[in-house]
């Protein structure tokens, strides 16, 4: 549910959320003022044992998040220094496979470098990767014939290689994209912090504090709950994952190839 919602959507979510608890809060804490005296020392310890309770799940949700991160990072890393590898090989293999098999390579790369600008499990995903799938069998054929041409030859033998680390890299990198924090999780983190905060407004507020401290802590979580989601968003969230590495295999295919083959 969290992840078919825009960034904004989200974030309005997530706000709404935390903010009508915490107000709900003020509001009861204001009318149990009065019996301030029997109700301070049971709020303050229920609040106080459900805000760190909150403060595990919140780190665990963020860890989880983080992890997934970095995981995208590295498939992204690993596929494009398997498409460069393929690039380099396919140069030393001959006519008439090299020519056509370093322009597919080129057309390859340009939509990898598409999948990092498309919503996983899109339509525009699932257009893209049917397109790869197209190129790859392209490719493949076309090693077969290279190495159909010269049984014996090395060249066509790594070329081969490299093309299958290629597929599976990017079947590692789709499978990264689309690896999620459950919502199950995430759902529990914005329900669990509303209650907290909930609490914490109740006993601020029979307290007769001011509002700079509940208010504090209302964008402190807002702030915690809002990175999670963004991390967990690799292609349309603040916190992107670089497809820098792309960039630059695909910016040295401009380049004049730096082999002519046998």
């Amino acid at each position: 549910m969290f992840f078919a919602l825009s960034t904004w959507q989200v974030a309005l979510l997530v706000l709404a959320v935390i903010a009508a608890a915490t107000a709900a809060g003020h509001v009861s804490g204001r009318y149990l003022r009065e019996r301030s005296d029997t109700l301070r020392e049971p709020f303050g310890v229920l609040q106080g044992a459900l805000l760190g309770v909150v403060g595990l799940i919140l780190a665990f949700g963020l860890t989880l998040a983080v992890g997934r991160y970095q995981d995208r990072r590295a498939a992204t890393v690993a596929e494009a220094n398997a498409i460069g590898t393929t690039y380099l090989r396919a140069q030393l293999i001959a006519e008439p496979a090299r020519t056509p098999s370093l322009d597919l390579l080129r057309r390859y790369t340009t939509l990898a470098l598409h999948v990092s600008e498309e919503v996983p499990n899109s339509a525009g995903m699932r257009r893209t990767t049917a397109a790869e799938d197209i190129l790859q069998r392209r490719l493949w054929r076309l090693g077969g014939q290279a190495l159909a041409a010269a049984p014996v030859a090395s060249a066509p033998r790594l070329y081969v290689d490299s093309l299958n680390a290629t597929i599976d890299q990017q079947a590692a990198r789709l499978s990264s994209l689309n690896n999620r924090v459950p919502g199950a999780v995430l759902a529990l983190e914005v329900l669990g912090a509303a209650v907290a905060l909930g609490l914490l407004a109740v006993h601020i507020s029979i307290l007769g504090r001011g509002l700079v401290p509940m208010l504090s802590a209302t964008v402190l979580m807002t702030l915690l709950l809002l990175v999670t989601f963004d991390l967990d968003r690799p292609t349309r969230g603040v916190i992107k994952v670089p497809a820098t590495p792309l960039q630059d295999v695909r910016a040295s295919m401009a380049l004049p190839p730096a082999s002519n083959g046998p």
